[in-house]
Order: C-alpha cells, then sequence, then structure tokens
C-alpha cells in the first residue's frame, strides 16, 4: 500500500516543500524515514506510533517505510509530525481524507495526539501558495501567522480527535477503523475564522522633541534616515548619543508590503514572531546587541544555521553601542553585509544565505576615558596618545569607509526646554519627501535608497559639474580617502540634494557630505 502527503521544513529562511511517501507492505514490524532526516525527524516515529494509539487507532504491525522528498536535500525539525501520522493512518486504510484540493500539513505531535506549533511557518505557507497549494492544515497556535498569506484555506487543529470529529456519522466515530476506514468529506469544520489583520496604529513613546539642542547632529540623522546611509555618533559620556539613535526608528518611513513580508519572514524562521495576530511587522526593526556578541550571534550560524542580529535587522537598524568594545573579530564579519546586503554562511552539508539590508548606526567615545576634546569642567582626558590609538585602532579602515556619516556630538550647552526643538514630526517629514523622490527617480530599477547606489548608477544619478569634481577629488587626495569613501560621499550628497530638493547635486551638498568624515581627518585633534 503506497499514500503520499505534503508537508514542508525551512532551508535558511526559505520554505521547501517535501512530500512524504509512506508505504506499508508485509514483513517484520520495522518503521524506517529515508531521506536524509535528522534526529528530531527520526525520534518521530515514536511519537506518531504513541500519538495514533492514544487516538484509538492501530499503528501498523507491518513493514513501513517513509520516504522524505527530494531525497537530496537535508530535512530539519519536527514540523513532519502530522503528515506522517496521516500518511499512515490513509495508507492503511484506517482514515479516508478529502481530495479536493492540494493539502498542506505541517505541525509537531505530542505523545496523547495533541499538536504542537513550529518555527517557519510563514515562509513554509508562503511556498505553498505559490506552489499552487490551496489549504494548509497546521496547530491552531499556528494559524495567525499562516493566515497573513491571503487567499489561504486555513484548518487549525489542536488536536487529533478534532479531525476524527468529522466523520460521516457518531457510528464511524465510535468504531473508528475496526468498521471500515473513517471518511472525512470535509474539513470546513476546522476553518480558521480569525479576524482580519489590521495594521496597528503607530505608537511612538520617543520623539526628538524630546532632545534639547544637537540640531546638526538631528540634521545628520535625518540625512541617515533619508537615504539608509550608515551613521555613527562620537562624543563624550552623557552627550546623547544612544538617545539620538534609539529614536531613529520614528522618522523612518513605513516598511512596504513586500518589505514586511520579508521581515516577519525572517522573525518567524527565528521563532521570534511574538504576536503573529498583529499581522506583518510593520515597524523597522531596531536591534541592539551587547557587545560581548559572538560572530555566530551576530551574522548568524549554528550546527542548524539561523538568522543573527544583521538579518534580524533587516530593512531596519543595526545599532552597536559602544563600538571599540566589540571583539574585533566580531566587527570584520560585518564588511560583507555591509556591502553585499546579505550574508553567506557555509556548512559541509548546505550553503545558507540570509538577507541582511539594515542601516549600520553605531556610537562610540573618542578615547578610553571618553572625555578628549570635552570642555567639561570636571573631567580632563588622561589617556595617552598611544592608548587613544589603540582604542581607533579596534575599527578597521575597511569599516570606517563603509559608515557613510561620522558625526561629533559635544557636550550639550541647552539646560532648560528650548521654543523650537526640531520633532520626530517634522524631521519625519522631510524623509518622507526625500524618499518619494528616490522612488520617483530610480523607478523599476530596484533601487529602493540612495545608498543602495553601484557602478553606472551612481554615475548616471550623481553627476558633478565640473568645479564640483575639482573640489571632492582635492578633498579625497588630502583626506587620502579610498574609492569606497569617494563613492560614499557622493551617494550622501545625492541624498542631502533630495532633501534640499535640488535634483543637481551642488557644491554645498557635497561639501556638507566630507564635513561628516571626521574619522578621515588624520589627526587626533580632529576630535576637539
Amino acid at each position: 500500500m503506497y499514500g503520499k502527503m505534503h508537508s514542508a521544513c525551512l532551508y535558511g529562511i526559505d520554505g521547501v516543500l517535501i512530500q512524504v511517501e509512506v508505504d506499508i507492505s508485509n514483513g517484520l514490524p520495522q518503521t524506517s524515514i529515508i531521506g536524509l532526516p535528522d534526529s528530531a525527524i527520526r525520534e518521530a516515529v515514536e511519537r506518531v506510533r504513541a500519538g495514533i494509539k492514544n487516538c484509538g487507532f492501530t499503528f501498523p504491525l507491518q513493514r513501513t517505510t517513509i520516504n522524505l522528498a527530494p531525497a537530496d536535500l537535508r530535512k530539519e525539525g519536527s514540523a513532519f509530525d502530522l503528515a506522517i501520522a496521516l500518511g499512515i493512518l490513509c495508507t492503511s486504510g484506517q482514515l479516508v481524507l478529502p481530495r479536493q484540493e492540494q493539502l498542506l500539513l505541517i505541525g509537531e505531535l505530542a505523545l496523547d495526539g495533541s499538536l504542537r506549533p513550529v518555527s517557519g511557518v510563514l515562509s513554509m505557507v508562503d511556498r505553498a501558495k505559490r506552489e499552487g497549494f490551496t489549504a494548509v492544515m497546521l496547530p491552531k497556535e499556528n494559524a495567525a501567522e499562516a493566515s497573513l498569506i491571503e487567499n489561504m484555506n486555513i484548518y487549525a487543529i489542536n488536536h487529533l480527535n478534532e479531525l476524527f470529529a468529522l466523520g460521516e456519522t457518531e457510528a464511524d466515530l465510535a468504531s473508528k477503523s475496526k468498521s471500515g476506514p473513517l471518511r472525512i468529506s470535509s474539513l470546513a469544520g476546522l476553518q480558521f475564522t480569525g479576524s482580519q489583520h489590521k495594521v496597528p496604529e503607530a505608537h511612538q513613546p520617543e520623539d526628538y522633541a524630546d532632545v534639547l539642542g544637537q540640531q546638526h547632529v538631528k540634521r545628520a540623522l535625518t540625512i541617515a534616515a533619508a537615504g539608509m546611509h550608515n551613521i555613527m555618533l562620537m562624543g563624550p559620556p552623557g552627550t546623547g548619543k544612544t538617545m539620538l539613535i534609539k529614536r531613529l526608528p520614528t522618522i523612518l518611513p513605513p516598511m512596504t508590503e513586500q518589505e514586511a513580508l520579508e521581515t516577519t519572514k525572517i522573525f518567524s524562521a527565528a521563532g521570534k514572531l511574538k504576536e503573529p495576530a498583529a499581522g506583518l511587522l510593520r515597524t523597522r526593526p531596531f536591534r541592539s546587541p551587547h557587545h560581548t556578541i559572538s560572530t555566530g550571534g551576530l551574522i548568524g550560524g549554528g550546527t542548524i544555521p539561523k538568522p543573527g542580529e544583521v538579518s534580524l535587522a533587516h530593512r531596519g537598524i543595526l545599532f552597536l553601542d559602544e563600538l571599540p568594545e566589540f571583539n574585533r573579530q566580531v566587527l570584520e564579519v560585518l564588511r560583507q553585509p555591509l556591502e553585499d546586503n546579505c550574508v553567506t554562511i557555509s556548512r559541509a552539508r548546505a550553503v545558507h544565505t540570509f538577507p541582511a539590508k539594515f542601516m549600520l548606526a553605531a556610537s562610540m567615545n573618542p578615547c578610553p576615558c571618553g572625555y578628549l576634546g570635552s570642555d567639561h569642567p570636571g573631567h580632563q582626558c588622561t589617556c595617552s596618545p598611544a592608548r587613544i590609538a589603540l582604542y581607533r585602532s579596534k575599527i578597521s579602515g575597511p569599516l570606517l569607509d563603509r559608515i557613510d556619516l561620522q558625526v561629533d556630538v559635544p557636550r550639550p550647552r541647552e539646560w532648560t526646554k528650548q521654543k523650537f526643538s526640531l520633532s520626530s514630526a517634522d524631521m519625519r517629514t522631510q524623509v518622507l519627501e526625500a524618499h518619494k523622490r528616490q522612488r520617483k527617480r530610480y523607478g523599476n530599477l530596484h533601487i529602493g535608497w540612495n545608498s543602495e547606489l553601484t557602478g553606472s548608477a551612481l554615475r548616471r544619478f550623481a553627476i558633478l559639474d565640473q568645479d564640483t569634481a575639482n573640489m571632492l577629488h582635492r578633498t579625497i587626495e588630502a583626506l587620502g580617502l579610498s574609492m569606497r569613501a569617494y563613492d560614499r560621499i557622493l551617494k550622501l550628497a545625492r541624498t542631502i540634494a533630495d532633501l534640499d530638493d535640488h535634483e543637481e547635486i551642488r557644491s554645498a551638498h557635497v561639501a556638507e557630505a566630507i564635513q561628516y568624515r571626521n574619522l578621515d581627518r588624520p589627526k587626533i585633534e580632529s576630535f576637539v
């Protein structure tokens, strides 16, 4: 006897459809799972055996072979339990499921026949829809997440007995397989009817209006948000660096449907989707890992590779507070995601690629004690030049090249509420207008932000007149900047021009972009 069910698993953050084939033949009672299963899948035999028996059915006392196809793909996780259980029951003639639609089966089975939720359901259901499936059966705890994919019939159950209660008559349910197969004519009784997902109103308790002074820093943050440029704030302790960066999400534009789906799938695959009933994630992620984080924690990894902080910050902000306190080796792995907008993790069994298109925001002190160049009357810098150089050497030149704005944050002078303080709403209006110009300019070029300009596209949309180009070339020579820094100055000038509602880049825009390259200045006094 042969039967086939459909299930799915995660491959990185993408869903992969798997055919669960069941063959029951004469021979010694033995159950084997083939098709490159991991330990969790091999252990499914005992979970399924106990679940079937505790629901009143009979586990076949014959030779049972379960194949997970395609056989050359490594399968991991416990999402196949439901498909294996129903595959055995249907193949052994104890259960008849309706065949009027392609049905995806996802869920982990407990020993008593109840279902437990699994991670990554959003990616699996999205893949099934693109492959032509019209329905999915899964645990009720995963139903809200699965319903984020439109035009899919969601059948949600807590226990296998809920499925068996759909039998044609009470006699069928009472006798089950003893008097013939239990026939289920329709799954409509299991239809998930959750409320329609509404975009929750954005609640932003933090506002830039609460920040006294620092108007030049707010200008720099507006530029960074308008073009999704990487930014670093430098200054003595207590000047508000962390407070300023933590308010960045309040001025970023909302995510598009595609961006929201991408981000939600990453959180789903990582098991960090806390409130799927609220709909797709609409607020851009803000990730702030501790400086003791490992390389694997930052970019992802493990025996079964999982997304790291750079992927969880996809389409949002990765904030590294006190940047020089991070391990240098950890910081160096940021080079690839900052350049390629993705992370590739190679293992002996597979190669996984995770998206990592984020804005890097960082903060640091000018020296180990933090008071170099400070005019604070009670604190004077006691660091030697050698110690300062060692402190800054933790951040390599190639990494600094990838940070577009390097902004000094001096000790604030204002200690009372100002009559005018630039608010998040004011800054966000500027950002939205600049972003609208970028979308109109780039059209269908798959470029969403000025920071994504490369190669010929950069030369096409960031044209300088002769005088401005000469000024930029002289600056590059004087500061000894790399070609990467040159390109990033052009992107930054393009964003500044957009904020000023100018299609052409002027010398003032380039000059402002150059003055944000503080760490490219060769002398320590540049911090003063």
